[in-house]
């Protein structure tokens, strides 16, 4: 009985977690300029920002309609960690003159 209650508030925190991962990836794709994502030999700006906005938009759906979107959620959670946690650090490291052994 408290798992039907439980359930929606489940989905709805998964949607809102989603949204928010895929914002802070999305607002640091655009922020990033293009010729960074190839000189860190990854995809294109385009394909970044594309993968990050689908999932900011997945997870704007997700938060409304709870639960209806789960397999679409769970993907756009993947796209979004995967940039954070591939893309980035490759993409953020160029240019600033950090060295061996941090900013200095």
């Amino acid at each position: 009985m408290y798992v039907l209650l439980l359930e929606p508030l489940l989905y709805r925190a998964l949607g809102l977690a989603t949204l928010l991962i895929a914002l802070w990836a999305f607002q640091d794709a655009l922020r990033r300029k293009a010729p960074v994502f190839e000189a860190a030999d990854k995809r294109t700006k385009g394909f970044w920002l594309g993968m990050t906005g689908g999932s900011v938009a997945v997870g704007l759906l997700s938060t409304l309609a709870a639960g209806s979107l789960l397999p679409f959620t769970l993907v756009a959670l993947v796209a979004a960690s995967v940039y954070l946690a591939d893309v980035k650090p490759s993409v953020s490291g160029s240019g600033r003159g950090s060295g061996p052994y941090g900013r200095w």
